[in-house]
């Protein structure tokens, strides 16, 4: 018998959960990690078939769209076995889709193991095409191999999205640039203000922070911007460039609060569910799913009661010079 489906207090249904399956991450980018990261112990992280379990119960609560994120996810070890698994919900209709946020780094490796478990779309966080400035801010990271990646993705037929985070002093310069490479690839661009996620100092952080009105701004000046309504089930606002037929998405945490619409949650790799980015109200489900390996309805019922606790929305500003609302915890550690 289907399961009452998950509606929050703000009569908001959720269906859509963001799964992190690993802190762990090849790359160091400076807006997301410490360079010397202290990974959690393995023992803490939710395996491959607890994730499976809690997954599997969110579909039955009406979740349509799963994304897997980390960390970088494709780091995780068998975690095609997870995809696989997955896989099966998709081909009974009950999922609509099953995607991922990734660096590019192993792409080359697995698109095709990919494409065969049914991802069809990916994000690619991807912040300049220069050489020099990739290894920058991810502090070790190949740009040739996420290249090769983006290659690989696209000749399995999976329909890739560059998200870039925009930095002021850093990629402002690449705004066109960046914008036109994706164009002649055929990719989707999304442009997402840095938040005030992790351990970082206010001076830095603030430096970095380019608002997404700039960037529209610069669009305007060289293009015919038309807003778009069609929303994706995320934060991202849309607008098309007359002049190029190209999509372009803003997600704006702090120019413009995105939550009135918000259906979506967030599971780490540790069973911890956070019912919204930039609050720090969370609950365990790693407990519920080791004290009944083979009863989910504890599980579901600690899904259910960590729902009513959903708020309205975040608390991210910037205002005042200031990080209001900075949460102290890593974004690779909530996931992407």
């Amino acid at each position: 018998m289907a399961q009452t489906r998950l509606i929050d207090p703000f009569q908001r249904p959720i269906t859509y959960l963001r799964l992190s399956v690993t802190d762990r991450c090849d790359f160091r980018c400076t807006y997301c990690m410490a360079e010397n990261m202290t990974f959690l112990p393995k023992k803490e992280l939710l395996t491959l078939e607890e994730l499976d379990r809690v997954s599997t119960a969110f579909i039955g609560l009406g979740v349509r769209k799963l994304r897997i994120t980390g960390g970088e996810p494709l780091v995780r070890r068998d975690i095609m076995d997870f995809f696989r698994g997955m896989s099966r919900h998709l081909e009974s209709g009950a999922l609509d889709e099953l995607t991922l946020t990734t660096n590019g780094s192993q792409l080359e490796r697995f698109a095709g193991d990919l494409a065969a478990a049914g991802v069809k779309r990916i994000n690619i966080s991807l912040d300049t095409l220069d050489d020099d400035k990739f290894r920058e801010i991810t502090r070790r990271g190949d740009l040739a191999q996420v290249l090769r990646g983006i290659d690989a993705a696209q000749e399995a037929g999976i329909r890739v999205k560059i998200n870039a985070v925009a930095l002021n002093h850093f990629n402002d310069s690449e705004l066109f640039s960046i914008t036109e490479w994706c164009a002649s690839r055929d990719m989707d661009l999304t442009w997402i203000e840095v938040m005030p996620m992790g351990d970082i100092g206010n001076e830095n952080r603030l430096d970095q922070y380019w608002p997404l009105t700039g960037v529209r701004a610069q669009y305007e000046s060289r293009f015919t911007v038309t807003p778009l309504a069609e929303r994706s089930g995320g934060p991202a606002r849309y607008v098309r460039l007359e002049e190029t037929g190209q999509k372009i998405g803003f997600i704006t945490p702090l120019t413009h609060n995105f939550c009135e619409s918000c259906n979506r949650v967030r599971l780490t790799c540790t069973g911890e569910l956070y019912m919204c980015l930039g609050q720090e109200d969370r609950a365990d489900l790693r407990q519920p799913l080791r004290d009944h390996p083979e009863d989910d309805a504890p599980l579901v019922a600690a899904i259910r009661e960590a729902i009513t606790h959903k708020p309205k929305g975040h608390d991210f500003d910037y205002s005042r010079q200031r990080l209001d609302g900075q949460m102290p915890r890593h974004m690779s550690h909530t996931g992407g």
